[in-house]
């Protein structure tokens, strides 16, 4: 099965080693993984920001770079969403919504492709401790990605996973949200840390790095002792 890793921005210039556990799981199980050169950002940041024109053309950049992949698979469930967008912002475009619909039924968040697509729901891990898994909301509530990543971390050999309080509340992030809503986003993502530390986990675990990234920071602030992991660091740990 031949699969193309979409990085992400987030990935790719903060945390490179996540695409590469993300490969190298996706190579465990039969997959030929290639890597795009020419995709860029999936638009989301300039999208959320009403910035459509400017967001529509890393769109169709995007489009053209995955156009020949059989399968796309990124680890963030919040990108890959947008990507499922790309057919309703392109839709006045002659000739792009329906390349837009191809790239968009092809496109897979890594732990969704894992469990729906491989049919793997234990990928035969082992990582010591107690951890907590924080559903962002992108990937849960627009992805409809809720239950691959517990499956498959219920199977991790020697973690214990301990249930989050108000796990479905939202950390704060929301990309520009974050930015435009400052003082708001803070009192979220502390309220966020409060439940994570309740916990008393070792590790926090999650899907999204937008999302780890403002948790962790604001666990560090608070001299919070977690470990922040994406899930593809416990899935590909042996």
């Amino acid at each position: 099965m031949k699969v193309s890793l979409f990085i992400t921005c987030l990935c790719d210039t903060i945390t490179p080693d996540v695409g590469k556990d993300t490969i190298q799981l996706l190579e465990r199980f039969g997959c030929e993984v290639d890597f795009p050169a020419a995709q860029t950002c999936c638009g989301q940041p300039a999208y959320n920001s009403g910035y459509k024109k400017e967001a529509s053309k890393g769109m169709k950049q995007m489009i053209q770079a995955f156009e020949n992949s059989d399968y796309v698979v990124g680890p963030s469930g919040s990108c890959v969403q947008m990507i499922k967008e790309y057919p309703s912002v392109l839709k006045e475009e002659p000739g792009w919504r329906e390349r837009a619909e191809m790239l968009a039924s092809k496109t897979y968040e890594l732990t969704q492709f894992l469990v729906d697509v491989l049919k793997v729901e234990d990928v035969k891990s082992t990582f010591k401790g107690t951890a907590t898994y924080h559903p962002s909301c992108h990937m849960t509530r627009l992805l409809g990605v809720s239950d691959a990543p517990r499956k498959l971390l219920e199977n991790v050999e020697g973690l214990t996973l301990i249930d989050l309080p108000e796990k479905e509340d939202c950390c704060g992030f929301g990309g520009t949200f974050a930015v435009k809503n400052a003082a708001i986003s803070g009192q979220m993502v502390q309220e966020k840390a409060d439940h994570i530390a309740s916990t008393k986990a070792d590790y926090l675990i999650g899907g999204d790095m937008g999302c780890l990234m403002n948790m962790g920071g604001c666990m560090r602030r608070n001299n919070q002792e977690a470990t922040v992991l994406h899930i593809a660091q416990v899935l590909n740990s042996q």
